[in-house]
C-alpha cells in the first residue's frame, strides 16, 4: 500500500510535481524513498548511497513525515541544516499537506546568551574596534531576535571573535542560577524541539549531545521514531571526535578570562585572584609557545623529547593548581566564582587524565592551532561505542549520502560505524555521465612525491582552462599545493596576458566565494579541504573539475597512524580495508562537484598517475560514475566545443 502511494506521490501527476516548479519523478528516487518507508516501519537500520541528482532530501522526508512519530534529521553543516529547515522541509510538508510541526537545534554556542551579552558590555574590553561595532549590533540584534540564532544577525559575521564573549559554553552557563534563565534562547530552542514532530540537528550536535548530554537531545531522543543521517560520510570522523576526550588551552585561557572578570565584580578585594588568573593566561600561552612556529598535529610520544614541552607543562598545571585553590576560597561569594572553580576542578583532571599513558585501544595526540594547542584523546575505533549508543528502545536508523560504498560494497562503512547488520542498498545517479562528462588522467604526469608535481598539474590544466574558458574548480590536498598552484597562475595569466578571475579559499568565506564564482561566469576557483564537499555550482559557471591528487590521508596523521598500526598487528590488509575505501569516498566527493544537474557538461580531470600506475586504481575508477574516459588531450579539449 505504501509503496504504491509513494509511486503516486513523487510521480508527475502526484503532489510534489503539483506543488514544486520542474519537479521531475525519478525511479532511483521513488525506489530509495520505498526503502526508507520499509525500514522506518519495521525500525530497522538502514545505509543508503544514492547518486548526485537522485533528490534523495525528498526520498527521506516524503516517507519520514508520512510515517508521524517524532523524526530527528542530522546533517553534515549548519548551512544543510538551515536549508532543509527553511526550504526543504516546509516544502514537502505543504506539497503533502500534512500537519507536522518543525523545530531546528543547534548546539549553544550558535545561540546568544543574555548573561554574557550583559558582562560583556559591562566590561567594554575589545582587541579591535570591529569587536566594538560588532557588539553594538549585537546588542540591537538581542532587542528584536525571537530566537537568538546568530546566524541571523546578517550585518556581523558568524565568525567574528566577539561572539565568543556573547554566547555561552557547556563550562560558563549557569544553567538555573542565571538571572536571565526564564528568557534563555538555548531553552526555548530546546523547548521547541520537545514539542516538534521534526527536529533538524548537525552531527556535531548530535554526537556531543550522545557523549555529554548537553545540548538537549537527551530528551528528543527516548520519545524518537526516526533518526535520519544525511552527509552520513561525515559520520566516522564526527564521532570519532566525541567519543574521545580535548582539552584546549583555550578553555584555559577562558577560564582565566572569565575569573578576572567575575573577580572585578565580586571578588575586588582580593587581589591574589586576577594575579593567578594572569599566571594561568601565560601558562597556557607559553606551551602553545614551546612548539614556535608549528602547526599541524602529532603524536603524544613525541612530546617527551620535545625542548620545553615538560617544563611548560608542569607550569601549567601548577598555574592551574594554584588557581584552583583561590577559587575554593571565594567560591561561595556568587555563583560565577563557583561555576569558575567546578571548571578549574574539571580541567586539571582532564589534564592529568590525558597524561596517562596506559590508555588500551586509544591515541593520545596534540593539534597545534595558532594561537592553541589542543589535547585530544580518541578511540582507534568508534565501532562498539557507536552499536552500544543506538541500542534500546526500537527506531529506524537511516543513513544517506551520495558517498559511502566502494563499488556498491558498504562493508568498510558498516564496519567502521559497528553496523554489521543493516540493511543497504545503492542508486545510480540518473545522470547520463557518458554524454555529460568526461574523465580526463594527463599522460607523464610525474610521481605525486616529486618536488615539482604542482607546477606539472598546473602546466596539464592550462590547456583545459582555456577551452573551458575558465569555469573551473581546482582542487588540491594540500593548502600548501593550492597556494603554489595559485602563484603559478598568477605569473601565467599576467605573462600571457589571460583574463580570468582567479579566486582562492580563505579570501572571503565559503558562501561569498561561491556567489561571485557563479556571478563572474568564467572565473577559477582553487580550494583545498573545504571545498570538495557540499558545493553546488549548477550551470555553465563550472565546467572543469581539476583534482591534483588521490586524497590519501596523510600517513603521518596520529589517529590514521595508530588505526592503521593496530589493523597490521591484527593482520590485516589496512590499505586495502581502510585507506583505500576511504580514499575512494573522498574522491567520490569531489569529483561529483563536477555535473550537478540533467544539463550540466564538463570535464573531470584526475592528475595522479597512480589512477593508472598502480593495481588499485581500477577500483578507483570504477567506483566513481560511468564517466567517458581518455588521456587524450586533444580528445578532452575538444568535448568544449
Amino acid at each position: 500500500m505504501i509503496h504504491n502511494q509513494l509511486a503516486f506521490l513523487f510521480s508527475p501527476d502526484g503532489a510534489l510535481a503539483k506543488h514544486i516548479p520542474n519537479f521531475r519523478s525519478r525511479p532511483q528516487q521513488v525506489e530509495m524513498a520505498q526503502a526508507i518507508a520499509d525500514a522506518i516501519s519495521a525500525n530497522r537500520q538502514l545505509i543508503t548511497e544514492a547518486g548526485t541528482g537522485t533528490g534523495k532530501t525528498f526520498a527521506y522526508l516524503v516517507p519520514a513525515l508520512l510515517a508521524g512519530g517524532k523524526v530527528v534529521i542530522s546533517t553534515g553543516t549548519k548551512n544543510l541544516q538551515d536549508q532543509l529547515y527553511q526550504r526543504d522541509l516546509p516544502t514537502v510538508r505543504d506539497a503533502l499537506k500534512v500537519p507536522v510541526s518543525t523545530a531546528l537545534l543547534k548546539g549553544r554556542a550558535n545561540y546568544l546568551c543574555h548573561h554574557h551579552l550583559e558582562r560583556a558590555q559591562c566590561d567594554g574590553r575589545f582587541t579591535t574596534r570591529e569587536d566594538a561595532r560588532h557588539l553594538a549590533r549585537i546588542v540591537k540584534f538581542a532587542d528584536i531576535t525571537q530566537t537568538g540564532d546568530k546566524s541571523e544577525a546578517s550585518n556581523v559575521p558568524e565568525t567574528a571573535p566577539v561572539w565568543m564573549q556573547v554566547t555561552s559554553t557547556r563550562d560558563n552557563c549557569l544553567g538555573q542560577e542565571c538571572p536571565h534563565h526564564k528568557d534563555c534562547f538555548v531553552l526555548k530552542a530546546r523547548k521547541e524541539a520537545m514539542r516538534a514532530d521534526v527536529v533538524i540537528v548537525n552531527h556535531h550536535l548530535f554526537f556531543a549531545d550522545l557523549m555529554l548530554r548537553d545540548e538537549g537531545l537527551a530528551e528528543l531522543l527516548p520519545a524518537c521514531n526516526t533518526v535520519i543521517f544525511d552527509e552520513a560520510h561525515q559520520l566516522p570522523e564526527t564521532a570519532s571526535l566525541f567519543f574521545g576526550e580535548s582539552i584546549s588551552t583555550s578553555q584555559l585561557t577562558e577560564l582565566a578570562r572569565d575569573t578576572r572578570l567575575e573577580a572585578a565584580n565580586s571578588a575586588r578585594d582580593f587581589t591574589a585572584l586576577p594575579a593567578a588568573t594572569d599566571a594561568l593566561d601565560k601558562a597556557a600561552r607559553d606551551l602553545r609557545l614551546a612548539f614556535k612556529q608549528n602547526e599541524g598535529r602529532m603524536n603524544a610520544s613525541m612530546m617527551e623529547n620535545w625542548p620545553g614541552w615538560t617544563d611548560a607543562m608542569l607550569a601549567l598545571e601548577d598555574r592551574l593548581q594554584q588557581l584552583n585553590r583561590l577559587l575554593q576560597q571565594q567560591a561561595e561569594r556568587s555563583e560565577e566564582l563557583e561555576n569558575c572553580w567546578q571548571r578549574g576542578q574539571a580541567l586539571a583532571q582532564k589534564i592529568m587524565e590525558w597524561q596517562d599513558r596506559q590508555q588500551i585501544g586509544k591515541v593520545r595526540w596534540l593539534e597545534i592551532f595558532h594561537h592553541s594547542i589542543q589535547l585530544n584523546t580518541t578511540p582507534l575505533s568508534i565501532a562498539e561505542i557507536f552499536a552500544d549508543q543506538i541500542k534500546g528502545r526500537p527506531r529506524a536508523w537511516i543513513f544517506t549520502s551520495a558517498t559511502l560504498s566502494v563499488k556498491q560494497d558498504f562493508s568498510h562503512y558498516q564496519s567502521e560505524m559497528g553496523l554489521p547488520d543493516a540493511q543497504t542498498a545503492c542508486w545510480e545517479s540518473p545522470f547520463n555521465y557518458s554524454e555529460q562528462a568526461l574523465l580526463y588522467v594527463p599522460r607523464n604526469m610525474p610521481d605525486p612525491n616529486h618536488p615539482d608535481y604542482t607546477e606539472a598539474v598546473v602546466k596539464a590544466a592550462l590547456p583545459l582552462i582555456e577551452a573551458s574558458n575558465g569555469r573551473a574548480f581546482l582542487l588540491f590536498t594540500s593548502l600548501r599545493a593550492m597556494q603554489r598552484a595559485h602563484d603559478i597562475l598568477m605569473a601565467q595569466f599576467e605573462r600571457n596576458q589571460i583574463e580570468f578571475p582567479l579566486m582562492l579559499q580563505g579570501e572571503g568565506s565559503r558562501n561569498e566565494l561561491l556567489d561571485r564564482f557563479r556571478q563572474h561566469g568564467n572565473a577559477i576557483l582553487l580550494g583545498s579541504q573545504s571545498f570538495w564537499e557540499g558545493v553546488d555550482v549548477r550551470g555553465e559557471a563550472l565546467s572543469l573539475v581539476v583534482i591534483d591528487k588521490l586524497p590519501f590521508a596523510s600517513p603521518d596523521d596520529p589517529v590514521l597512524a595508530a588505526r592503521l598500526a593496530q589493523m597490521t598487528r591484527q593482520g590485516r590488509n589496512a590499505f586495502m580495508e581502510y585507506q583505500l575505501p576511504r580514499t575512494i569516498i573522498n574522491l567520490k566527493q569531489g569529483a561529483g562537484r563536477l555535473i550537478r544537474d540533467e544539463t550540466d557538461r564538463g570535464v573531470l580531470m584526475i592528475c595522479d598517475p597512480r589512477l593508472i600506475s598502480k593495481s588499485y586504481g581500477k577500483r578507483i575508477w570504477q567506483s566513481l560514475p560511468p564517466f567517458r574516459r581518455t588521456r587524450e588531450l586533444p580528445e578532452a579539449v575538444n568535448f568544449f566545443e
